[in-house]
């Protein structure tokens, strides 16, 4: 994804995100978790301490459907998993590592 990215910002004081990228949807497999997520022309959210909240242009599929995801959180202390919630109820958590570099 990063290859196609021509904007990235942050605000500081409110912890305000946004990317946006050339391609219309990018699709990604994270294959250590076998996982397909679609990221938007435009990725917004706020950032706290272990926390993404009111993230909007992230999707992942799940069965037959791509529900997006609205919140990313890390347990403190440390569990190893990230926790991903959707506006559609569904919450699930995988292993940090699926998530490192690369995959």
């Amino acid at each position: 994804m990063e290859a196609d990215v021509i904007e990235v910002g942050y605000v500081k004081n409110v912890g305000y995100i946004w990317i946006v990228q050339k391609k219309k949807n990018v699709e990604h497999e994270f294959n250590k978790i076998s996982k397909l997520v679609c990221y938007d022309p435009e990725i917004t959210g706020y950032v706290e301490k272990k926390r993404i909240k009111k993230l909007k242009g992230v999707k992942a599929k799940e069965f037959m459907l791509w529900p997006p995801v609205s919140e990313i959180t890390v347990d403190d202390p440390p569990t190893g998993k990230i926790n991903f919630k959707s506006l559609a109820g569904i919450t699930k958590n995988f292993p940090v590592e699926a998530f490192a570099a690369g995959q």
